[in-house]
């Protein structure tokens, strides 16, 4: 489960994503998130997948590695699934359920949304996840500083919570493999983690965290006495080694994108208007 883990991990290229500029990445990453909630037919979920698809295609990351990211949430899907499918009620008070039991009623509705809200996971996943396999963390932390600058005339703090953002996210392959190199080390000496019920499973894992997070705060203490022998200082004013430019990669990417999801916010704008155009919102 741990291996599954893609959040903060690159996936080294030279595709045409990765030498994409990391801001124009995040807002198309952020605009993605947004435009997916406007979908609304299963017909237009098959661009949206298309598209997808086509961007995994040209940023060279292997699929397996991005479906990697959805098995961390697999219990997170099926629990929206199957609330959607035992609360949802039918899409018109006339509309008959397909099955019921006592109180509990299924209706048509309630399979249709539960699969819109699990196709809407999946794809916010799998779009975040090709984000941070086609990005560096340093790029992607210098994307949040660029973009965050306007927020200094209200005196926001945009360097150090861009270093913040840094430093976590660096840690994250780490602390990883130090839980791995950990629970293997536990069953070397006949820990079990893969057997009884809930809490047995969940007492099991205490003698992980305690190794854990003592080598976390070492880690912690190690980068700031380094930052400290460096003379570091947040406050001052310091400026990039690499200065991020926008190139043409970056405008046919933002004008794709952009045509893609202005076209979805205008058949989520006109469902229902368009009497004999039944996919658009089936």
């Amino acid at each position: 489960m741990l291996r599954d883990v893609t959040f903060g991990q690159y996936y080294p290229g030279n595709s045409f994503v990765h030498r994409m500029d990391a801001r124009i990445k995040l807002v198309l990453t952020l605009l993605f998130m947004v435009g997916i909630f406007f979908v609304q037919s299963f017909a237009v979920f098959g661009f949206v997948t298309v598209f997808l698809l086509a961007v995994i295609f040209i940023s060279q990351v292997p699929l397996r590695s991005v479906l990697r990211s959805v098995k961390g949430i697999v219990v997170l899907l099926v629990l929206t699934a199957v609330l959607n499918v035992f609360f949802a009620k039918g899409a018109t008070p006339a509309e008959q359920p397909l099955w019921s039991w006592w109180k509990i009623e299924i209706y048509a509705n309630g399979l249709k949304q539960a699969a819109k809200i699990f196709l809407r996971l999946v794809y916010l996943v799998i779009g975040s996840s090709v984000l941070t396999l086609t990005t560096t963390p340093v790029d992607l932390t210098h994307a949040v500083e660029s973009l965050l600058k306007p927020l200094r005339v209200i005196k926001f703090p945009v360097h150090e919570f861009a270093l913040i953002m840094s430093l976590t996210l660096s840690f994250i392959p780490s602390l990883i493999e130090e839980t791995d190199r950990i629970i293997r080390a536990q069953k070397a000496r006949g820990a079990d983690f893969d057997t009884g019920g809930l809490i047995k499973r969940a007492k099991a894992f205490v003698p992980i965290l305690i190794p854990l997070l003592v080598g976390g705060f070492r880690r912690a203490e190690e980068l700031a006495n380094a930052m400290n022998s460096r003379c570091y200082e947040g406050a001052t004013k310091r400026t990039c080694m690499r200065v991020m430019k926008l190139g043409w990669r970056d405008y046919v990417a933002a004008f794709v994108t952009v045509a893609f999801f202005a076209g979805i916010f205008v058949l989520y704008a006109m469902r229902g208007s368009w009497g004999g155009v039944t996919w658009l919102y089936f």
